[in-house]
């Protein structure tokens, strides 16, 4: 049934005309990969959300369609009505909204606060009122089509005040509105530019319930009477599951799920990335069917914006995880399988602390231990130096799965992941079903810091000689000897 329904959707994701292309687009900042090799399309008269974690890099793929940056590789494309197409990343910022058609909103509200509401409104349409006064000569003296055009300028205005509950407000200062008003005057200010394709940054942010509805309505109107694609970015998942029709998935600025709203809330990697867990762990949660059923109703609850329950299941969903997730029943077929298989293998333990005066004699580096997959480190251990490993999980992104198959690997100590090679990494990415998250995370740098910090016992404060403190005459004393 499942792939019946991925099928027909790729099916009808062929069909539709896409309006939005875009293709391996990746935006660095120095040594900071915020997006990576990113490809996904917005098709016409849908609207497509895009969501993921905080830090994910949605904003900044906005800031990559809109102008704000130049992406570093990759194209985006925009395919008008009238058959044009524009390379974004070539037009300079300010004729995006003019020629290619993108209109935007921001996720911090930029409204002229001190121009009215009205005036907000026909600012937008600076482009259009600018040509038709001659660049102010004929506007201050009222001659050709000026008239005209400020006369429909104001129509249109107060079209989209109307539309969105505004036109009471239309000569009182922006700065005065409610938060909630203020958002909607952000999007009508955006449909006067006339746009083919209107991208909103987190439009329900802050918004109550009530307000959440009204904007649901106001972006199916907008679609349904003037034909405009939405991309939005959205935390308020009633929001998205309600009126998207298409949904991009990001984490770490890389896409890991691209569907429909229903395929992207059963998705494990999206349940993984909105709950937290960790990549490898993400196949235990699809073989363990009581772990895998409690993940998916949480972010279900959470997806249709329950979202105080999502501490509740992230913490029981972590303290399932700690514990070896039992084998799958032959019932889990239909759940995905695990992108890496591990087979089963007895592992050795290491030494465990006993009463015993004599500790355990140390171990030099042997040859690596045969990996699950025929691979593994080449400064694996057989046990830990002393029976004593190092807290792996200090390191950012070592949970308590991935220190298990470390030990299991011969991994004990910080010194050990600080010296690893290109080879060490691919070779443990193996068994962890990692994809260069290793690099990303920079793990080799966290347990060179720990492993520093271990070497370096704070030292004894040095007792100082006590000094021997010589008597001083005293003033009168040497003024009745002068006498």
């Amino acid at each position: 049934m499942t792939t019946s329904i991925k099928s027909q959707s790729v099916a009808d994701q062929m069909n539709k005309d896409p309006i939005l292309t875009v293709e391996h687009v990746s935006m660095r900042f120095g040594g900071l990969l915020a997006v990576g090799d990113l490809s996904f399309q917005a098709y016409r008269g849908d609207i497509t959300a895009l969501i993921g974690p905080n830090g994910a890099g949605k904003t900044t793929v906005f800031n990559c369609i809109t102008g704000f940056y130049r992406p570093t590789e990759g194209m985006i494309t925009m395919h008008r009505a009238n058959g044009e197409h524009h390379i974004l990343e070539r037009l300079p910022d300010f004729e995006i909204p003019k020629k290619a058609k993108v209109a935007r909103t921001f996720q911090n509200i930029r409204l002229f606060s001190g121009l009215t509401v009205l005036e907000n409104l026909l600012v937008a349409q600076h482009n259009k009122l600018m040509l038709a006064s001659g660049y102010t000569i004929m506007g201050l003296l009222g001659l050709g089509g000026y008239k005209k055009a400020s006369a429909e300028s104001v129509d249109l205005a107060k079209f989209w005040l109307e539309k969105t509950n505004l036109i009471d407000r239309a000569d009182d200062p922006a700065g005065d509105l409610p938060y909630g008003d203020q958002r909607r005057l952000e999007i009508a200010r955006a449909m006067c530019t006339g746009p083919e394709l209107l991208c909103l940054d987190e439009p329900a942010a802050g918004l109550n319930p009530r307000e959440s509805a009204a904007l649901n309505d106001l972006l199916r109107s907008i679609r349904a009477d003037t034909g405009v694609s939405v991309l939005l970015i959205e935390h308020d998942m009633s929001v998205v599951m309600e009126i998207s029709d298409h949904v991009v998935v990001l984490e770490y600025g890389q896409k890991i799920s691209d569907g429909t709203p229903e395929q992207v809330r059963n998705d494990p990697r999206v349940i993984a990335a909105y709950l937290g867990v960790d990549d490898d762990e993400v196949s235990q949660v699809i073989n363990s069917v009581p772990v895998a059923n409690s993940v998916v109703e949480a972010i279900s609850a959470s997806l249709v914006g329950a979202v105080s329950k999502t501490t509740k299941a992230k913490t029981a969903v972590s303290s399932k995880l700690k514990v070896t997730a039992p084998k799958a029943a032959a019932s889990s077929k239909s759940l995905a399988k695990p992108a890496v298989k591990i087979s089963e293998k007895p592992t050795v333990k290491p030494v465990a602390k006993t009463a015993v005066a004599k500790p355990a004699p140390k171990i030099a580096a042997v040859a690596t231990p045969a990996a699950p997959n025929g691979g593994g480190v080449s400064n694996a251990l057989l046990t830990a130096r002393d029976g004593k490993p190092d807290d792996l999980l200090k390191i950012k992104g070592i949970g308590p799965v991935n220190q298990r198959k470390l030990n299991e690997h011969g991994i004990f100590h910080f010194d050990q992941i600080g010296a690893w090679k290109k080879a060490d990494i691919k070779a443990a990415e193996a068994y962890l079903a990692f994809d260069g998250r290793i690099a990303r995370e920079d793990w080799m740098t966290q347990a060179k810091a720990f492993a520093k910090a271990a070497k370096s016992p704070v030292k004894p404060a040095v007792k100082s000689a006590p000094v021997k403190s010589t008597p001083v005459k005293s003033t009168a004393a040497k003024v009745k000897g002068g006498k």
